[in-house]
């Protein structure tokens, strides 16, 4: 995959191949699967392409709705196909100095915290989200670099979360604050999902992996998995979940640490 540079310097995958395929999945095939196969590099920098690939995004999240039920799951494995390490990506050892303490003290201390657009704001302990009833999922985490890994997963449905804090109606995304800054960054990562995907049943707010506690390199105390998605919307290190009408005033205001420096916001898989 040809990686481009962003204005920050930073080293992007170049997902706009990812999108063009995509697209041609879900309808836009008159490009001709040879020719982007025989030259996707040089296809995705024209201006017709990049227009293409822009178009796509609101294509394949109504394509995905029509065809797809709003409970469709993905795919699950055996056990017998996990991957004996899973893969790390993104931030694998947080450096900030509130996290150290945290993570120095077992986590006994962490809260997660969601607000914003809800009726009863509340506070979680990982205690707390633990003797929630759980879900554990064998899946697959489909990075945009291309690799893929399969890993069994053990969590909280984020659905029980919001249940308890009860979304107002205004509520149209679910922003994921964390704890990490992706290569030293200024701003913390986030992610953000909307309803429809935040009250999936395979959305899980997940504590452990391959039936053990969930290692720091992989997001501990507690990450997001959302398996409808590609690797970049699953945050990890969470901290605090907000409930908004509008990613506005979030960071660059599109939706996302990476979808600010050029990712598509949606991400279906």
């Amino acid at each position: 995959m040809k990686p481009q540079n962003d204005k920050t310097g930073l080293i992007v995958p170049d997902v706009a191949r990812r999108r063009l395929i995509a697209g041609l999945a879900t309808g836009f095939g008159a490009l001709g699967a040879s020719v982007l196969l025989g030259g996707c590099d040089r296809l995705v920098t024209s201006d017709a392409a990049q227009r293409v690939v822009g178009s796509t995004q609101k294509l394949t999240q109504a394509a995905q709705r029509l065809v797809a039920s709003r409970e469709s799951l993905a795919r699950e494995f055996d056990a017998s196909q996990i991957a004996p390490t899973f893969r790390t990506n993104g931030t694998t050892n947080p450096q900030q100095a509130a996290y150290r303490r945290l993570l120095a003290d077992g986590f006994s201390d962490w809260q997660l915290r969601v607000g914003g657009l809800v009726e009863r704001p509340a506070s979680f302990s990982l205690a707390a989200l633990k003797a929630m009833p759980s879900r554990t999922q064998i899946t697959r985490h489909d990075c945009v670099e291309g690799w893929s890994c399969i890993g069994q997963w053990t969590g909280v449905p984020l659905t029980q979360i919001l249940d308890a804090v009860r979304p107002q109606d205004a509520a149209r995304y679910v922003i994921f604050h964390c704890a990490d800054h992706v290569y030293g960054a200024a701003t913390p990562y986030y992610e953000s999902l909307d309803m429809v995907e935040a009250h999936h049943p395979q959305t899980i707010l997940a504590y452990g992996l391959n039936r053990q506690t969930l290692p720091v390199a992989n997001g501990a105390p507690l990450r997001l998995r959302a398996e409808r998605q590609l690797g970049y919307k699953q945050a990890k290190y969470l901290m605090q979940i907000e409930l908004v009408d509008s990613f506005a005033s979030i960071q660059g205001g599109k939706g996302g640490w990476w979808e600010d420096r050029g990712y598509q916001w949606w991400a279906g898989i």
